[in-house]
């Protein structure tokens, strides 16, 4: 079974997409702040982060440029794939989620909660 963090400071997106990505059968953590994110990829190994932006203690951007940093020689870093969800959608945000090593830049507003899963599905290729 296929493991996602999925890291996002609300609530009630957390159950929501929770629910959404555990009943297409994955298994499902969830982070509520920069820090507790970098811990629990330290922890244990994951397929997927599903990746806000906006985040309490350090950013979404640090998390992908601490995330880049150790990603050489991290058992637990080497395979993950980043997706960014997000309601910040400038180009230039865009451009520097992809450069920074997210495989894919998804605006929350422009996807329901379906579609995020229809995406992880093409990602993971699961």
């Amino acid at each position: 079974m296929k493991k996602i963090l999925l890291a996002d400071d609300d609530p009630l997106l957390i159950q929501v997409y929770s629910n959404k990505l555990k009943s297409a059968g994955y298994e499902v953590e969830a982070a509520q702040s920069g820090e507790e994110i970098l811990r629990r990829l330290l922890e244990r190994k994951f397929d997927l982060v599903l990746l806000d932006i906006v985040l309490p203690e350090i950013s979404g951007w640090e998390v992908l440029e601490k995330i880049k940093e150790r990603r050489v020689g991290s058992k637990n870093l080497e395979d993950l794939k980043i997706v960014i969800i997000s309601n910040l959608g400038q180009r230039s945000e865009v451009e520097k989620g992809l450069k920074l090593g997210a495989v894919k830049y998804l605006v929350k507003s422009h996807y329901t909660p379906s579609q995020i899963v229809e995406e992880v599905k093409q990602i993971l290729g699961v």
